[in-house]
């Protein structure tokens, strides 16, 4: 089962060259520019805090953290002693959930090679056994 090319899986959805409402919207808005984002600088100055809030967001976009090092003691023992380092961790705010998950999925997948190690190493051994006889 899969999708046929040409054959849409929204057959009520927009039609194909109907224009996207935000496009409309912002060729409305563009002869208006300069003279909206005018205003909306003068109301934040006044202490609109709305107004505020959008021209700080677009002054200072939000920056997302790109990879940045996790320092996290007392990681090693066994799989559950790891996941439990983890978990006090960001319980304790010293890491973020979202940097818990990527610690854990690095732990599980290392985990993983250590069991496709393991399992590498009994057939070797296995085979090895067998050429011997």
């Amino acid at each position: 089962m899969g999708f046929k090319k040409g054959v849409s899986g929204n057959p009520a959805g927009r039609k194909r060259g109907t224009p996207d409402k935000r496009t409309a919207l912002r060729e409305l808005l563009q002869p208006h520019a300069e003279g909206l984002v005018k205003k909306a600088v003068e109301l934040a100055l006044a202490g609109d805090t709305t107004a505020l809030r959008i021209c700080i967001d677009r002054c200072i976009p939000a920056i997302k953290a790109k990879d940045q090092p996790i320092s996290l003691k007392g990681l090693n023992g066994t799989p559950a002693q790891m996941g439990k380092t983890v978990l006090q961790a960001m319980a304790a705010g010293k890491i973020t959930p979202d940097e818990a998950a990527a610690v854990m999925q690095v732990v599980t997948a290392q985990l993983r090679v250590i069991e496709v190690d393991d399992l590498v190493k009994r057939i070797e051994a296995l085979e090895g056994n067998g050429n011997a006889k």
